[in-house]
Order: C-alpha cells, then structure tokens, then sequence
C-alpha cells in the first residue's frame, strides 16, 4: 500500500500549476511536433487509401467518425477521473478539468452523432436507426 501510495505522491506533485506549468513548458513543443507529423500522415493515408469493396467512397467518413466518436469518450472519461479527484482528494484542478472537458465531449459527441448519421443515409437507407448503441450515445 505504501507503494502505491508513494507513487500516488508523485504524480499529485503536478496538481500544483507553478510545477505542471514547468512541466508543459518542456512536454508541449514535443508533443506538438508529434501530433502534427501524426496529422499530417494520418491525412495523408486517408485521401490515399483505396475504396472500400461494400461502402464505396462513403467510407471515407469514417475518418473522420471514429476519431470524434473517440475523443469524445475520451472527454467522458476525463470527467469521471476529474470527478473522482474532486471527490476524494478536493483538489480544485481536478474541478476545473471537470468543468472544462465537458463542453468538449458534448461537442465531439454532436459531430460523432452527425458524421454518423451522413455515413448511415447511404448504409442504411436512413439518416438515423433507433439501435441501442447510437440512442446511449446520443443520451450523452
């Protein structure tokens, strides 16, 4: 327990602003550098990639729908972390994340819901099927 509770510590030590900040001084022009050539050749290998055999050019969509679709349980997930922060230890940060990763969510959860929709017209003929999977998503 006592391990656990020592590398615990550890990472509370970047719930002060004063050592996150120095901290993502260092980390964000990496990461940035990162995130951008990932961009660029994520972009570049969906307007390359062949047609699907089924869905033709509309898979293209897709794209575009699983990474809105991700990042917004992503967000989900952000919140139910924060929330247990906020929680346990009243760390005010982890309220701020809170508070801030929910606008977030609910917006990649709209454009999840709408990229979705524009595949479903020409899959299925419709642009919405009341399928327990997309009616949870659109509750959230």
């Amino acid at each position: 327990m006592s391990d656990l509770t020592s590398r615990l510590s550890g990472w509370m030590d970047f719930a002060n602003p004063t050592r996150f900040v120095g901290l993502a001084d260092k980390v964000v022009p990496w990461l940035a550098t990162i995130a951008t050539l990932l961009l660029a050749a994520g972009l570049y290998m969906s307007f390359t990639a062949p047609e699907d055999f089924q869905q033709g050019i509309t898979v293209r969509i897709m794209y575009i729908h699983v990474p809105f679709a991700w990042l917004a349980m992503m967000c989900f997930t952000l919140m139910a972390v924060s929330a247990l922060g906020t929680l346990a230890w009243r760390h005010p940060l982890a309220d701020v994340a809170l508070k801030s990763a929910a606008p977030i969510g609910a917006v990649f959860t709209a454009l999840a819901l709408i990229t979705g929709s524009i595949w479903g017209k020409p899959m299925w003929g419709t642009w919405w099927v009341w399928d327990a999977r997309l009616t949870s998503v659109f509750v959230l």
